[in-house]
């Protein structure tokens, strides 16, 4: 069986929840990437943020993005998998909330991210067309 630890990306780097959606795009372009879990002061993992979540929530809202928080755009209760479990289980969790990128956490500890490319590669192209098509809805 194949879990979701076999296909993450480790060593996933949190924006804090207090550092600025300026920090957190500066960490963006640093690594290369769309989106970053939000970790608060206990190191618990408090939701993600996108390119698009800086964008859409903050600057087209005329907020300051020097000023605002990544934590003041964690909403709700993040859509995470456990590290141990089937990646049938986190194709299905990705649908199920219409998520591109999935956090994986070991007990409370965020160890990986599993985007829709790790999907990709670990799946059959059926099956990976059909979960893009249902996360795109």
């Amino acid at each position: 069986m194949t879990v979701a630890r076999d296909i993450m990306t480790a060593g996933a780097r949190c924006v804090g929840e207090n550092e600025t959606l300026v920090d957190a795009a500066r960490l963006m372009a640093s690594l290369d990437v769309g989106a970053l879990p939000i970790c608060g002061e206990d190191e618990r993992l408090k939701g993600m943020l996108t390119d698009r979540d800086i964008v859409v929530k903050c600057i087209a809202e005329g907020g300051d993005p020097a000023s605002t928080t990544a934590g003041s755009l964690a909403q709700g209760k993040p859509v995470t998998i456990g590290a141990d479990d089937d990646i049938r289980e986190a194709l299905e969790t990705m649908k199920r909330h219409q998520v591109r990128r999935l956090p994986v956490i070991d007990g409370h500890d965020l160890v990986g991210i599993i985007s829709q490319a790790d999907i990709a590669l670990a799946l059959a192209p059926a099956e990976t067309g059909e979960t893009v098509a249902e996360i795109s809805e």
